[in-house]
């Protein structure tokens, strides 16, 4: 049985393993996605030895640049953004080669399109990790200026620096850090929120819980709010394209599971 998975620390949060083996299980494909919670990067070497049956994975936090490391050859795209989420493993004389690919960058930007307006031009990218590389390349190639928001200041700007009018010229704001999803749901980031108004789009990458108080805060100051659901379920079905060179299923079936898990998401 071919066998795909997910590395990362932690993975608590994670639909990913659902998501594809309820998918697996409707086309008939037999395959199985599992769960590989790493103590460190180190551990993959364990994990593909293992598992030699294993065919792709998906890379999430802390690993998305630490991998690079680990991998016999990167993707153009995946090199020029600094981070992979996507792994594909095929067999050389008898050893795993491992590629290095990013779809987050095309998850969001398919995701964010629909939302966009002639007033949204300049965007604020809360964090510095892997995923906000991907964000700041899909917001170049859509011709939207980005500035990045960390709490290090030598790093980007910081929240302390985010004055008025930052924040009312940056009508999009996104959300790339781990702060306020599952469990730790009374969380999120330390952003003025009172400077928030309707012409503001507010995007988080955590889809667990479908609302994060991020979103909430954002939400009850009149802006526009989106998830991270379809990014994850767009770079997904980037995932197994590159896996296997075929698509996954119809995108239009994404939405009833996320209707399935979205009461749970937001109780827990």
């Amino acid at each position: 049985m071919k066998l795909y998975g997910i590395i990362g620390n932690p993975l608590r949060h994670s639909y990913s393993k659902e998501f594809f083996n309820e998918k697996f299980g409707e086309q008939n494909i037999v395959a199985n996605y599992e769960n590989f919670l790493l103590p460190s990067i180190d551990s993959l070497k364990a994990i593909l030895k293992c598992n030699p049956n294993l065919q792709g994975l998906n890379v999430t936090i802390p690993f998305k640049q630490a991998v690079f490391g680990y991998l016999d050859e990167v993707d153009p795209i995946a090199q020029e953004i600094g981070a992979v989420n996507v792994i594909k493993i095929t067999n050389i004389d008898g050893k795993p080669y491992l590629k290095g690919f990013n779809t987050d960058w095309y998850g969001f930007s398919e995701s964010i399109s629909p939302y966009l307006k002639k007033h949204h031009t300049d965007a604020l990218i809360l964090g510095t990790g892997g995923a906000s590389k991907a964000v700041a390349f899909a917001l170049k190639k859509l011709n939207i200026n980005s500035t990045f928001v960390s709490r290090d200041k030598n790093k980007a700007l910081t929240y302390n620096e985010l004055t008025e009018e930052i924040v009312k010229k940056n009508k999009i704001i996104i959300n790339t850090t781990p702060v306020g999803t599952f469990p730790k749901v009374k969380e999120c980031p330390p952003f003025p929120y009172q400077y928030i108004d309707s012409k503001h789009l507010v995007y988080d990458l955590i889809y667990n819980p479908i609302r994060s108080l991020f979103l909430q805060q954002s939400e009850t100051r009149g802006a526009t709010i989106v998830n991270g659901w379809t990014m994850l379920v767009n770079q997904a079905f980037e995932s197994y394209k590159i896996w296997e060179g075929k698509p996954l299923l119809p995108k239009y079936l994404e939405n009833e599971f996320l209707s399935s898990k979205d009461k749970r998401a937001d109780m827990e």
